[in-house]
C-alpha cells in the first residue's frame, strides 16, 4: 500500500477553494466525506478490502471517475466531476493548481430535509415519494446497458459465489447475531432455490432483464427535492459484480428496507407499481429469493460494524441488533417459521428472570404483559403502580386489552421472522387459546414453559423485587389470590413445566433443551 497524506492536515475549513459557514467531516470505511453549505467533496481512502481496492492514486482517480459516469445515470447534475487535491507552499489545496497528490468526487449538497431514511424515521413517506421512485426506475433500467458482459451476472455461477460468500463471511456470527437454526435454513433455502429454479434464472437473462444497475438501492441513498425530483444517488462503483445482475435485485433491496422499517404495505405498494409501469411479471418469481438476499447482505454489513473496533461502543450495539433483524427478516423470505415461547405462571415464580435469560443469550423480541399494561396506560415501565387484585391497572378490562395487545405484537413479531419470548401470568385458559389460535392461523405452534415455586420462595422473591425497579407490581398477596384462581394448563401441546427453585444451570439446561432455538 502506498504512503498516504496526512488527512488531519487535508481535511480542514482551509484548504477549501471557497468560504462556507458549514464545514462537516463524515467518515466511512471507505471515504471521507467534506460537507459544506452547497458542496460535497468525497476522498476514496487508500484501501484494500479484497471486493474494492483503492490502494494506489490511479486507482482512486479512476474509480473517482466511474462514480461520476455512473451515477450520473440517476442523478446527472448532482455529481459535478472530479477534482485535484495537491500540496502548495501553503499547505494542501482542494481544487487548487499543481501536481495532483488525491482527488475527489465533487457534488453538489442535497437537501438534508429530503432524504428518505431521515423520512422513514419521522413517518413522513407517503405513496407519492414511492410513485416519483418508480416512475424514475423504469426508464432507468429501461435503458440501463445489458448483452453478454452484464447478462454474465445474472448467471448461476455469479449468483452461487455471492451468495456463498455471504454464507462463509458470516459463520462466526451463528450463536451471536442469529441462530444455527435460521443460518442452516437460510442456507437450504437458498442452495434449493437455485437448483430446482436454474430455469426461471435462464428465462431473466433471455428477457433482458440481467442490467448494469445500481446495486445499494435503500433508503439511504434516496433523496427527494418537494416532490418535485428524486435523486438515487451512490451507486456501486468499484465492483461491476455489486452493481450489475437483475433489476429484481436491485428492487428487492428497496422493497426489503421498506419491509425492515414495518411498512409492507408501502413494500408492496412500490413492486406493485414497479410492475405495473415495466410489465415484468416475472419479477415475483424471484422477490423472495433476491430479498433473503438483501436482507442478509445488510445483515452481514450490521456484523462487520458490530466488529470494528473504531466505531463507538453503543454503535457497534446498535449495529449487532440491526444485524439480527435484518438476519430475522432473510429467514422469514424464506419462508422460515419463528418460534414462540410463552413464559406462564404465578407472579413470583421466576417466569420474568427466565424469559431475560433466553432474550440475553438468543436474537428474540421479548413481550411483557407487565410493559404493555404500563404502555397501553402510559405509564413508566420502571415506576410501581400498586393496587388491589383485579382494581385499577390491573383490572379485568385492562387485562383484556393487556393480552390483545400482547398476542397482535407477537403476530407483528413473527411475520418479520423474529423469535418471540412472552411473559405473562396467563391465569386464564381462554387467553392461552386466544393465542394458540392466532399463531395456528400462521403455522405456528406455541411452546408453554409453565413456571412453579414454593409460596416461601415466591414470598422471599416478591420481597426482594420490590425493592426494585422492574414493571412487576405483584405482592405475596396478589401470588396468593392468583393461585386460587389459576387454571393450569392440562392439556397444551409442548409443555415444560418447570420448578424454577432448582439450580439455575439445572434449569436454564431443561429451557434450551425444550426451546431449542
Amino acid at each position: 500500500m502506498e504512503n498516504t497524506i496526512p488527512w488531519a492536515e487535508v481535511l480542514t475549513f482551509s484548504n477549501l477553494p471557497f468560504d462556507t459557514k458549514t464545514f462537516q467531516i463524515l467518515q466511512t470505511h471507505i471515504s471521507y466525506v467534506i460537507i459544506t453549505d452547497s458542496i460535497v467533496y468525497k476522498i476514496k481512502k487508500p484501501v484494500n478490502f479484497g471486493f474494492l481496492d483503492f490502494t494506489t492514486l490511479e486507482k482512486r482517480k479512476f474509480y473517482c471517475e466511474r462514480e461520476v459516469e455512473l451515477n450520473r445515470r440517476l442523478c446527472g447534475d448532482l455529481y459535478i466531476g472530479v477534482v485535484p487535491i495537491v500540496k502548495t507552499e501553503k499547505g494542501y489545496q482542494i481544487e487548487g493548481e499543481g501536481e495532483p497528490v488525491e482527488y475527489a468526487v465533487k457534488m453538489g449538497r442535497l437537501p438534508e430535509e429530503g432524504m428518505m431514511k431521515g423520512l422513514l424515521r419521522e413517518g413522513l413517506l407517503t405513496k407519492a415519494h414511492l410513485d416519483l421512485i418508480v416512475d424514475t426506475l423504469v426508464p432507468f433500467y429501461k435503458s440501463a446497458e445489458t448483452g453478454e458482459k452484464v447478462n454474465y451476472f445474472g448467471s448461476l455461477e455469479v449468483i452461487s459465489f455471492n451468495t456463498e460468500e455471504n454464507f462463509e463471511q458470516t459463520k462466526g456470527f451463528v450463536g451471536k447475531a442469529l441462530t444455527k437454526r435460521k443460518y442452516e435454513h437460510i442456507v437450504n433455502y437458498t442452495r434449493n432455490f437455485i437448483k430446482e429454479r436454474a430455469s426461471i434464472f435462464q428465462k431473466r437473462i433471455k428477457e433482458g432483464y440481467i442490467r448494469d444497475g445500481h446495486g445499494d438501492l435503500y433508503s439511504a441513498n434516496i433523496c427527494f427535492d418537494d416532490l418535485k425530483r428524486v435523486y438515487i444517488f451512490d451507486c456501486i462503483e468499484f465492483n461491476d459484480r455489486f452493481r450489475c445482475g437483475d433489476v429484481a435485485q436491485d428492487l428487492a433491496f428497496l422493497a426489503m428496507d421498506l419491509d425492515f422499517y414495518r411498512l409492507k404495505e408501502f413494500s408492496d405498494y412500490f413492486i406493485e407499481e414497479y410492475v405495473k409501469k415495466s410489465g415484468d411479471k416475472g419479477l415475483y418469481e424471484v422477490l423472495d429469493f433476491y430479498k433473503c438476499y438483501r436482507a442478509y447482505v445488510r445483515g452481514k454489513i450490521g456484523c462487520f460494524t458490530s466488529e470494528d473496533e473504531r466505531v463507538p461502543e453503543e454503535e457497534r450495539i446498535k449495529a449487532l441488533e440491526s444485524a439480527q433483524k435484518y438476519f430475522d427478516l432473510a429467514f422469514s423470505y424464506a419462508g422460515g417459521k419463528p418460534k414462540v415461547a410463552v413464559f406462564m405462571g404465578l407472579s413470583g415464580t421466576g417466569k420474568t428472570f427466565l424469559a431475560k435469560e433466553i432474550q440475553a443469550r438468543y436474537p428474540v423480541a421479548y413481550l411483557s404483559s407487565d410493559i404493555e399494561r404500563k404502555r397501553l396506560l402510559s405509564l413508566s415501565p420502571e415506576e410501581h403502580y400498586f393496587a388491589e387484585f383485579e382494581r385499577g391497572i390491573y383490572s379485568p378490562e385492562m387485562t383484556e386489552k393487556t393480552y390483545a395487545q400482547l398476542i397482535e405484537k407477537a403476530i407483528e413479531e413473527t411475520s418479520f421472522g423474529r423469535d418471540v419470548v412472552i411473559d405473562a401470568t396467563f391465569r386464564e385458559k381462554r387467553f392461552r387459546d386466544n393465542l394458540k389460535k392466532a399463531l395456528e392461523g400462521i403455522g405456528i405452534e406455541p411452546l408453554w414453559v409453565l413456571c412453579t415455586a414454593t409460596d416461601e420462595v415466591v414470598k422471599e422473591r416478591i420481597e426482594k423485587r420490590l425493592k426494585e425497579k422492574t414493571a412487576s407490581d405483584a405482592l405475596f398477596e396478589t401470588y396468593l389470590k392468583q393461585k386460587e384462581r389459576f387454571e393450569p394448563p392440562q392439556s397444551e401441546d409442548n409443555l415444560l413445566i418447570l420448578d424454577t427453585s432448582q439450580e439455575l444451570s439445572k434449569v436454564l439446561g431443561y429451557l434450551e433443551e425444550f426451546l431449542d432455538f
